[in-house]
């Protein structure tokens, strides 16, 4: 139960759930109708857009005591003990590293690039001398992978979290699992260089510059400053790319549909092999929906784009931070409590160092905030980064069209996506949270006498 995603009792919805989905669509739909009356005036930018968020160096000190944590950290997962809530090692990955730090990038931007010991180690290794001793060569290989390596490292860790939770959680195996990313990183970087490895290869440091992406300032990438403003010149036009965005959107949506009651009635006796196959089912699927809808309004707008999903793929950026917030905010207000006392005993063995030792008597607040602020935050969250998204789409659109009368055609398809995608993201976010009033007595013996 420590890395459940609610906790306590569910929200009593005061209308039924349908009116909150609808609500919500009527929203965004509504956001369409004012936002297309705004005509597209900025220029397509020139060329496509090149990412290099691996060039930017780190910052030695910083970097050097995030190396320190980072060992720190391993010790702590090896050496120390088992129990989860005992242990620093899995609240710092699976709440802070993998939840916490996403969602402050895609705030306030990629403020990790000079903080990522990743990066420390893949400058150490990006080494000359060292390729001419190992290699024969100074020469670096060349690039040819895409986005596909952090594809699959996000992929298997989000199945450690959503699916293996049990084994992936323990901190033995996430402390070796930051080994084997920090010897892969080393290996890579000596191999391709640091930039080429941090910038499409290297977990964290590519899913933390995507998320700055969002953020209001830029922390040295490109773009201008503001919220989203790193999505102006768009990514990379690579399948590789497109599949590690809408990743992000896919794995926090097949969180959520853990939760509901279809799924339980579906799954039942799935084992965990079958699950990962219905996840990685559930990605191919999203990405031929989402692929279908911005061809068709690359259709209706006469377009020639290769790859329209490609060009709306900023949009879906949002959708994606709104959902991971408003799906893990509860779990984070919660569980992030257990880094007080973990911080004075990081392995559990009756340590004393900034706090008093953690102690078996220590107890989470559960239920410090109401559950309905859970529910109307998740609620405004999802409809906010929705309208978000119609305008980014609007912009792209807007300005790839032929004509205005084109560009207006062109956003219907991607309109209903976006519809039908709040509707679903609320319905998903209702599972965990709320739950809607019992029927009246009357209403009950009703509806039996019916029947």
């Amino acid at each position: 139960m420590f890395y459940a995603h609610a906790f306590g009792a569910r929200y009593e919805l005061p209308l039924p759930l349908i009116g909150f989905v609808i609500g919500g669509a009527i929203v965004v739909l509504v956001s369409f109708l004012l936002v297309a009356r705004r005509p597209g005036t900025a220029a397509e930018p020139a060329g496509a857009p090149v990412e290099n968020a691996g060039a930017a160096p780190p910052g030695w000190i910083a970097g050097s005591v995030a190396t320190l944590i980072l060992a720190g950290l391993v010790v702590a997962g090896i050496g120390g003990s088992q129990e989860l809530a005992e242990n620093i090692v899995p609240t710092t990955f699976w709440v802070v590293l993998w939840i916490v730090v996403p969602l402050t990038c895609g705030l306030a931007g990629d403020w990790t690039r000079r903080l990522n010991p990743f990066r420390v180690i893949a400058g150490a290794s990006d080494s000359a001398r060292l390729r001419r001793v190992l290699t024969g060569s100074e020469d670096i290989l060349a690039w040819r992978a895409g986005w596909w390596p952090a594809v699959a490292a996000y992929f298997v860790t989000a199945c450690g979290e959503l699916i293996y939770n049990q084994q992936a959680t323990l901190p033995r195996v996430t402390a070796f699992a930051l080994v084997a990313c920090a010897l892969i990183t080393a290996v890579m970087s000596l191999l391709f260089g640091a930039p080429a490895w941090l910038t499409r290869g290297e977990l964290f440091s590519v899913m933390y510059a995507t998320w700055g992406r969002l953020g209001y300032w830029r922390f040295g990438a490109p773009g201008r400053r503001g919220f989203a403003g790193g999505l102006d010149d768009g990514f990379e036009p690579a399948v590789s790319r497109t599949v590690f965005v809408l990743c992000l959107l896919i794995s926090v949506s097949f969180d959520g549909f853990l939760a509901t009651p279809l799924w339980a009635r579906a799954a039942r006796g799935f084992n965990d092999v079958e699950i990962t196959l219905a996840f990685l089912t559930l990605a191919i699927v999203t990405l031929a929906v989402f692929g279908a809808f911005a061809r068709g309004s690359a259709r209706l707008g006469g377009g020639a784009a290769p790859r329209p999903l490609h060009g709306l793929l900023p949009s879906l950026l949002p959708i994606a931070f709104g959902y991971l917030l408003a799906h893990n905010l509860q779990y984070v207000l919660i569980n992030g409590q257990l880094l007080i006392p973990l911080a004075g005993d990081p392995g559990g063995r009756g340590w004393s160092l900034l706090f008093p030792p953690f102690t078996d008597d220590y107890e989470v607040h559960r239920s410090f905030l109401p559950s309905g602020f859970y529910w109307y935050a998740g609620v405004a969250i999802i409809v906010a980064v929705h309208v978000i998204a119609v305008v980014l789409a609007h912009r792209h659109l807007a300005r790839t069209a032929p004509s205005g009368p084109a560009a207006r055609r062109s956003e219907y398809p991607w309109l209903v996506a976006m519809v039908a995608y709040t509707m679903l993201s609320l319905w998903l976010l209702a599972q965990p949270l709320a739950a809607e009033k019992p029927a009246a007595p009357a209403q009950a013996a009703a509806v039996v006498a019916h029947r």
